[in-house]
């Protein structure tokens, strides 16, 4: 078996989160981000980066975190019983960009890295993430070009890969009291030890940096895109979804709120400006309705099937 290195992990998130913030705030004249150093009562803490009111970026938050507990919560247990009665340590990286302009989507990313501790036991320990892309007015090439980036960072790794993860992101990201999904997908993995080590934290670090590769293109091609008052409120719209999700479903918040986690770091996903309508209905053969008729489907976006 592979030895677990926690340390080169470590090392490796805090430098991906400098990488990303660099990458946004050169999208923008002024603004820049603000650090937030916490620490955790529990055990532990972390860097928390938000820049607000950019040009380019409404919000954008990056935090890194890595946290301590004797205790596993709740959320966790249920999903692996295994883990019950152990002690764990947990870091990772996870980012939400909400952009000014409705015509450059929303983006999420995540890589993790988790392990559990037991005397006179092995330690349990994987990696997860993933990235996701939440456009409001899509264009194919965009969602085309962010799949087949996550199809090339996943082709070293196997063929299977891509389109296990590729599915697990639909049907992951899914509002079922919507019946709709979050978005147009991308990749979501978890619970990843194949392989040991070192091919698992490779496959990790290849989402982590493959991230970029998928978001800054498009955030490039769409940022001078003019947009009108009826499409700034159509985002807004959308990104009650986000909240939805965010609140009701997604597993990491789940957990640093059950964990003892820190609040303003978990919940900075949230979008700063949101609106939801009642029975809201787009116009028909609008914009708006392609979205929802074409875009927020689960399905084949490179022609492999």
């Amino acid at each position: 078996m592979s030895q677990v290195n926690v340390e080169s992990v470590k090392a490796f998130l805090l430098d991906l989160q400098d990488r990303i913030c660099q990458s946004l705030e050169g999208f923008e004249r002024e603004t820049r981000f603000v650090e937030d150093a916490w620490e955790r009562e529990q055990g532990g803490g972390g860097r928390t980066r938000v820049l607000r009111h950019g040009e380019v970026f409404e919000q954008a938050g990056v935090n890194f975190s890595h946290v301590f507990g004797d205790k596993m919560p709740g959320s966790a247990t249920a999903h692996r019983p295994e883990l019950a009665g152990r002690s764990f340590e947990a870091m990772g990286v996870s980012l939400v960009i909400h952009p000014n302009n409705p015509h450059i989507p929303t983006s999420h990313a995540n890589v993790r890295f988790f392990i559990a501790h037991k005397d006179g036991e092995d330690p349990v320990w994987w990696f997860g993430g993933g990235f996701d892309l939440t456009p409001y007015y899509p264009v194919e090439e965009d969602v085309v070009g962010w799949h087949q980036v996550c199809y090339d960072l996943c082709a070293p790794f196997g063929e299977d890969v891509y389109p296990k993860y590729k599915k697990w992101c639909d049907e992951y990201f899914y509002l079922k009291h919507r019946q709709e999904t979050r978005g147009v997908g991308g990749l979501f993995f978890d619970d990843l030890n194949r392989g040991g080590f070192e091919q698992s934290f490779a496959f990790m670090q290849a989402v982590g940096n493959g991230y970029m590769d998928a978001y800054l293109p498009i955030v490039e091609r769409r940022k001078a895109t003019e947009y009108d008052e009826t499409q700034r409120q159509f985002q807004l719209y959308r990104r009650g979804r986000y909240v939805e999700f965010n609140l009701v479903f997604d597993r990491g918040t789940l957990f640093g709120l059950q964990s003892g986690g820190r609040t303003e770091s978990i919940l900075m996903s949230l979008p700063p400006l949101v609106r939801w309508e009642y029975d809201y209905q787009p116009e028909p053969n609008s914009a708006e309705a392609l979205l929802y008729q074409r875009y927020l489907k689960p399905q084949d976006w490179l022609g492999l099937e």
